[in-house]
Order: C-alpha cells, then structure tokens, then sequence
C-alpha cells in the first residue's frame, strides 16, 4: 500500500479497503510503520519505539486491521510500560489491561505505540522534560496542545487515522482544536474507566480518541461505548448506533452561542469569528440561534479543578516508591506538595463546587439543546508559552495560565454533558481554529447530527498540514 494512499484514508475507510480484500492487513500495518517512522521523526509524539510486533487484537471486530496508538498515560495494556511523560518513573509496567484497552483489543485495533504527553497531563502543552516538545504538523514551531498532544500530533500528519486521548479538562478537544481534527469528550460515564479506579479524578476526566472524521469518531464510540463491570455510575443508554445518527435530522434545535469566556480573558479575534460564522450557519440550517451561555462563577470552577488536581496527584503520592522530587517539574513538585497539605475538608469544599457548577451548566440545557463556543481561546501557541518547569509557578497560577490559553472546556469536564471539537475554520496564516459544540448530558446522538451537517457545510477534509505523510 502507498503511503499516500494509506494516509488519505480514515479508519472506517481502511477498514472498508481490507474488507473488500484490496489491500491486506499485513500492508495496512506495514504502511502505518513507515507513516509512524516519517511522521514522528517530524513531530516527536512517540514515547516510545513502535511495538514490534503490534499489540494481540481481535481479527473480527469493527476496526480490525486499523492501526491505533494509545496515551502514554493510560489506557493500561498488560506487559506495556507507561511513564506519564515523567523522567521520575522508570516505567510503570500493567499487569493486566483496563476495561477500555479490552475494547479496544476486542474492536480489532493494531495498536503500534505510545503517544507523549506533558508531565502528569496536567498541561495543555506536550512539552515535557523528558521528550522535549511535540511538534504541530501545521507548524513546527507551535505546539500541539496537550495533554493527547502526541496523539494529536501522529493523526493530523497521517501517521494513524485514529489514537486515543483522555480529557481532564479538555485534553482531548484542546489537541484536536490545535491539529485540525475532530475531538469528542463523552458524556459522563460513557465510557469505562476501571477496574482500578470507581471514576475518573472525581468524574471530571474522560476515555475517547481523536479523529479525522466525524463518522470514525460514530464508529469509534459504537466499538467501545457502555459501563463495565462495577463502575460506579453510567451514562444513559444509547438511542441506537451512534453511526446511524450521520445522517439524521436533528430536527429544529435552540441554539446558544457564545465567544465569552467565563473567566473575563480576552479571546482571539479569529477564534471568536469562526464560532459566531458556525452559528450563523446553524441559523441558515433553520435552528433558532441566541447569544447566551450558562452561569459559570470562575472561582468555583478554580475550586473545582483543585479538587480533580488532587486525584491526579494521589497515585503518585501514595505509589510505594513515591518519585523522585529532583527528577520531576517544578509545576509537578509544587502540585504534589500543595496536594499532601490539602485536608478533608479541602477536598470536600472542591467537590461542593464542582456540585455547584454542574447544576448551573444543567439547568442551562433544560432551555437549550447546544452550546456553541471556540475550543480554545487562542490560535495554537508557540513552544515554550506554557512554562511547566517555571518553579514561580504555584497550582493556582498554573490553573490559571492554562485557563488563559483554553478558557471554554474544563467547564464541561465538571458539569459532565457531552463536547466535540470540529476544525470549522482557518486563521489567516494557515492555522487550524476549533469550535466546540456541546449538547445536553447523555445526546452524543445529537452531537452527531449536527457534526455531520457541519463537517458537509464547512468542509475541511481537503486541508492537510505541512507535515503530512499522504503528500506526493
């Protein structure tokens, strides 16, 4: 299989070539090998060498064939050693898989690699100390977001068409905004996160993938969605395959947009522009479109965020060997510390406020069916902008020049309803621009609908990085 061919094609497309018997599996993923060697050396997302062989997956799934990478934080995949982007962790070695690398084994997934992230995926910059900075295919001297940065990273410059990313405050979407790829954070307690933890830090964290297409991410939910065994809470059942809803009406729906960020900071002026042109078009569609957004006090989202800061924190504090504080970031070793002297009640408080925020985003959606906002606030940002190694740095600070760079998406990591990030624009030097949609909890179904008109109206499928492996 050419490369080119191979990396103009999404998952559902390659899986549609291999099923059609004209090409194989074996040139699938001898194809995705070079990609990888190609892309990477480009983007530095790998973590570490490719697999060799592929991880064991099933022959009969939905993806089967397709190659796949997952995050060097997790999902845990039996006899894979994980380092959490940190030079602290000699490489944490599963003893079994999580119930979502189960999935993904079972949906036929090749799995070749480890994708880089920032230093305890506390960043919305893959930067870390111990692999330097992944590269943005769209320009190599800006990042890819984080915390699924490499992830991010290896789809948009076609070395996989799928990888998976987690979302703890928008470390899916924000990545996906960044490299020009379609970014779903699912409802609450879609997807599995056990059976080591009951929820993911607190329920405000989230198990997906990144995408090239609309329908991959349909058919990548399908493969994987619903509780496993045990887990303490799940979402409501789907309405029926998620990839049906492709071409479903989403009927006349009330519309609010909004290019306000709850925390006051400025947005930039072409961000904003392309979400207020994604809801003029909506009201074109024949949906009713209003300026409006839901109450958010900014300090109780901070308040929540510590809360969420201190279940990530806690493996690391409580591991029987704790790390290495020389060998950690500075931005690391003042969270760990600020988290052992946080008290019961402290973490009582954090998760009061995310009960607070999660009714008003609620209450919001009982008038309303989507959220229209920029992914991020910015345009994607030159290496260095997010300084995770600056020892000035406390876990507020921190918070807060994250919150100023992306401003519109740990809101709905709290309050839990679902989001997708869509490339529906382009500044004026070529960067891709991401909006979030977001829709009432439980309505992937409705996400859908409406992705799969805008990915139609507002095209972006013929747009290809600078470092794409597909180019003659």
């Amino acid at each position: 299989m050419e490369l080119h061919d191979y990396a103009r094609c999404d998952a559902v497309g390659l899986r549609a070539l291999m099923g059609a018997g004209e090409v194989t599996a074996a040139e699938v993923e001898a194809a995705a090998r070079q990609a990888l060697d190609v892309a990477n050396a480009a983007v530095n997302g790998l973590a570490l060498p490719v697999f060799s062989p592929a991880l064991d997956h099933a022959d009969d799934g939905p993806f089967s064939g397709v190659p796949f990478l997952i995050k060097d934080s997790g999902p845990m995949a039996a006899g894979v050693p994980f380092f959490c982007g940190s030079r602290s962790l000699n490489g944490v070695v599963a003893r079994h898989d999580s119930d979502l690398m189960s999935r993904f084994r079972a949906a036929g997934l090749v799995t070749l690699g480890l994708t880089t992230v920032p230093e305890m995926v506390i960043s919305f910059a893959t930067e870390s100390v111990k692999h330097g900075p992944t590269r943005n295919p769209w320009d190599l001297q800006r990042g890819a977001g984080g915390s699924s940065g490499g992830a991010a990273a290896l789809v948009a410059a076609g070395a996989v068409p799928i990888a998976h990313g987690n979302d703890g405050a928008g470390s899916i979407r924000i990545p996906a905004s960044c490299c020009g790829l379609v970014g779903l954070k699912p409802s609450r307690g879609r997807t599995p996160c056990g059976p080591d933890m009951g929820e993911a830090a607190f329920g405000a964290a989230y198990e997906f993938g990144l995408t090239r297409t609309v329908r991959d991410a349909a058919h990548l939910l399908d493969a994987i969605e619903g509780p496993g065994v045990g887990d303490k809470y799940t979402a409501p059942p789907p309405r029926g395959r998620y990839a049906d809803e492709l071409g479903a009406d989403p009927g006349r729906l009330r519309a609010a947009v909004t290019t306000r960020a709850w925390s006051g900071v400025a947005v930039d002026p072409e961000v904003a522009a392309t979400a207020v042109r994604v809801g003029r078009l909506l009201e074109e569609m024949g949906h009713v479109v209003t300026d409006a957004s839901p109450t958010v006090d900014w300090d109780t989202v901070i308040e929540g965020t510590v809360a969420e800061l201190a279940a990530v924190a806690a493996p690391f504090l409580m591991a029987p060997r704790p790390p290495d504080p020389t060998k950690l970031e500075a931005v690391s070793r003042q969270i760990l510390g600020e988290v052992r002297n946080l008290s019961a009640l402290d973490l009582v408080a954090g998760l009061d406020a995310q009960n607070r925020v999660t009714r008003s985003v609620g209450a919001f959606f009982t008038d309303y069916d989507l959220l229209v906002t920029p992914t991020l606030g910015q345009l994607p940002a030159p290496h260095g902008t997010l300084q995770y190694d600056n020892p000035d740095h406390t876990m507020t600070s921190w918070l807060q020049s994250i919150f100023d760079y992306g401003p519109f998406t740990v809101v709905f990591n709290i309050s839990g309803q679902p989001a997708i990030s869509l490339p529906l624009g382009q500044s004026g030097n070529g960067l891709p621009i991401g909006v979030q949609l977001v829709a009432p909890y439980g309505r992937e179904d409705l996400l859908f609908r409406i992705a799969a008109q805008l990915e139609q109206a507002m095209p972006w499928k013929d747009r290809a990085p600078h470092t794409f492996v597909g180019k003659p």
